[in-house]
Parts: structure tokens; sequence; C-alpha cells
């Protein structure tokens, strides 16, 4: 099984697709795609660090989400990776146009042949106002289209509100 779970800031987002991925009964490694760059985010960190049962593997991967994804693909793997706004912002930060292709190309490449459960995460940022900067617009496009990309390679796609589901996708 594999279920896109997006959402916008605070939604809820996480704790609908920690909840998934739990269920399956597998043995759980959650990845982390957030660097810590100032005290609020470590503050976030903690909040769901705390939530997490604390049976399941953590990997921090900030880039090679593909890479990690590889090394975990087996049936009896569930793997929730959190969150893809972050891993975007991420590479787009690198400024190195050839490994940004790259690096999406393989992480499509490794959902799409991933063999356990997955539950992946990302924040939907196409709701509101057209950004004034173009880095920031080029965030919400580039995000966007990752989104439809993993739409298409997921079997559930939820858009989570309010703390409350809304499947698009099943």
């Amino acid at each position: 099984m594999k279920h896109l779970v997006l959402g916008g800031v605070r939604s809820g987002k996480s704790a609908f697709a920690e909840a998934q991925i739990a269920d399956s009964h597998k043995a759980v490694c959650y990845v982390a795609t957030s660097q810590i760059w100032d005290d609020e985010m470590a503050t976030r960190v903690q909040l769901h660090q705390a939530r997490r049962p604390s049976s399941w593997r953590l990997i921090e991967e900030p880039l090679a989400l593909a890479d990690v994804l590889d090394l975990l693909n087996y049936p009896q793997q569930a793997v929730i990776v959190e969150c893809f706004s972050l891993w975007m912002t991420n590479l787009l930060c690198l400024e190195d146009e050839e490994r940004f292709a790259q690096e999406k190309q393989a992480l499509l490449d490794a959902v799409a042949s991933f063999q356990g459960d997955l539950v992946l995460v990302s924040s939907e940022v196409g709701l509101g106002i057209m950004p004034m900067n173009a880095l920031a617009r080029r965030f919400g496009d580039e995000l966007g289209m990752m989104n439809q990309a993993l739409a298409k390679l997921t079997d559930r796609v939820t858009f989570v509100a309010a703390g409350l589901p809304l499947p698009l996708k099943s």
C-alpha cells in the first residue's frame, strides 16, 4: 500500500499519516527530511518526536530520499516519509539544477518500485495566493508537480484539513 497524505500547515496531516502507518502492523521506519535551522523548527521536531512510538526506527535524510527508500525496499517494511515540502526546500537551496533533477527522478523511481507499505506526507501549497518572489513561485510549482506525480504512483491520496481526512483517491 502506497498512500500520499496532503494538507496545509497544522492541518493534522502528520498525525493522520502516522496513524495510517501504525495500522500496518509492520516494522516502521520514519524518514525525516527536516533540517533544524532555528529554535522554532527544533520545537516542531521535538513535538513530532514525542508523538511517535519509541519502537519506530528513525532515519534523518534531507536530500537522498531515493537512496533511503531503496535500502528499505522490502515487503515487510512500513515507511513514512515526512515531508516532501521540506525535502523540496532542501533541494532548491542547493542551487544545483542537475542534482535537483536527478534526486526528483530517483525518488519517483524509488516510490514506483517500493514493495512495502509507504506513507508519504506533503504540504498542499497551491491553495493560497501567488507568491511575490521567483523562488517561492518555483517552490510552489515544483511541489505541486511532485504531488501530482506522487498521486499517480500511490494507491491512496488523502487531503487533511482541520484534522479531518478527505479521501481523494482510494
